[in-house]
């Protein structure tokens, strides 16, 4: 289990962009497509779900925070637009590689930046007990969204 906000967070990370890299070498052959598009799907909403509410909302409280957090919500509404086109576009079609490839880039970028400039902002602003306990709801809700977002 994560010690930390930082390391719970970068291990969802790691997942996103190992999806993220399995997605854009997924051929519409291979028939792996849609089942890893789904695996990366549950795993973005979930962590964004948990992040936003055990991350970004005690962040936005503190001035020192605030465009950081909402920045970062920024950067997820255009994520999710971004899966949304992607789950409506044809797997087979010339327009899915297109879209994947801009999930994927946007996805990096988003979490390049968290875990630099917003994981600075807050080390800043969090005690070490704060980190552990914010840790602990974050995936403990996490988990919970996976399972929900997994029946849908």
């Amino acid at each position: 289990m994560s010690e930390n906000i930082y390391e719970a967070l970068r291990e969802s990370h790691e997942t996103q962009r190992s999806l993220c890299r399995k997605l854009l070498r997924a051929t519409p052959q291979s028939g792996r497509r849609s089942e890893i598009f789904r695996e990366l799907r549950i795993e973005l909403a979930a962590h964004a779900a948990a992040e936003e509410r055990f991350l970004y909302a005690p962040i936005l409280m503190d001035d020192m925070g605030l465009n950081s957090s909402r920045h970062a919500l920024a950067e997820h509404h255009e994520i999710d637009e971004c899966v949304e086109a992607l789950n409506e576009a044809d797997e087979k079609g010339e327009s899915w590689s297109e879209k994947a490839k801009q999930l994927s880039h946007k996805v990096h970028h988003h979490l390049r930046e968290e875990e630099t400039k917003f994981f600075q902002t807050l080390g800043k602003i969090l005690t070490d007990a704060q980190k552990t306990t914010l840790a602990k709801r974050y995936l403990k809700d996490f988990e919970r969204m996976k399972r929900v977002l997994s029946e849908q």
